[in-house]
C-alpha cells in the first residue's frame, strides 16, 4: 500500500480493525532473493507462521536489469500478497468474534 493511501485512511479517521502497513511488515520473518536468469528477480518472504509468499520482477531487455530495483519490485509484489492473506484472517476473526 502506498504511503499516500495510508495517510488518507488515517486522515479520514478510519479506525475500525484493519490490516496496516506496520502489521504486514511485522509478520515477515525472513526474506531471500534469487536471480535465476539475467532478467528475473524472485523474492521469497517467510512469514512468522512459516508460510511463504513470492514476488517477481522481470525486464524484457537484460540491459535494463538493475539488481536493487528488481529486488524492490519483487519484494513489493510479494508483500502485496500478504495483504490479502492478512485481510482474510482479520475478516475471519471479526466473523467469529475474536476481535
Amino acid at each position: 500500500m502506498s504511503n499516500d493511501i495510508e495517510r488518507e485512511i488515517v486522515n479520514n479517521g478510519l479506525t475500525a480493525p484493519r490490516v496496516t502497513p506496520e502489521h504486514v511488515t511485522s509478520v515477515i520473518a525472513d526474506e531471500i532473493f534469487l536471480n535465476p536468469t539475467a532478467t528475473l528477480t524472485i523474492c521469497v518472504l517467510t512469514l512468522t507462521n512459516g508460510f511463504t509468499v513470492t514476488g517477481e520482477s522481470a525486464c524484457a531487455s537484460p540491459e535494463n536489469f538493475n539488481e536493487a530495483l528488481g529486488k524492490k519490485i519483487a519484494r513489493r509484489n510479494a508483500a502485496d500478497k500478504i495483504w490479502a492473506l492478512e485481510g482474510y484472517l482479520l475478516k475471519e476473526k471479526l466473523f467469529t468474534g475474536e476481535v
